[in-house]
């Protein structure tokens, strides 16, 4: 599975901004539901498909966390820029 991956330490309030070249699915996950996601199996996040950038992400809470883009297996490049703008 080909994706990008951006380790954050961000906390409760902080907000992800992810600036797209493409449409791209966007997932903000823990490090438990990174590694659920890396293996495949079914994991939790907060985003999804997004089709307009740039996208906002609350985080949830204090923490590591990973910013996921991928294209969802579809074929093509997806260029990424993300900053946290602490809350």
């Amino acid at each position: 599975m080909k994706y990008l991956d951006y380790d954050l330490d961000a906390d409760a309030g902080d907000v992800v901004v992810v600036e797209l070249s493409r449409a791209a699915n966007v997932r903000l996950l823990d490090s438990s539901n990174f590694s659920r996601y890396r293996h495949g199996q079914r994991h939790e996040y907060i985003g999804g498909l997004a089709r307009v950038s740039p996208v906002r992400l609350s985080v949830p809470r204090d923490g590591h966390w990973h910013l996921v883009v991928d294209l969802g297996g579809y074929a093509g490049n997806v260029r990424a820029s993300v900053s946290v703008i602490r809350g």
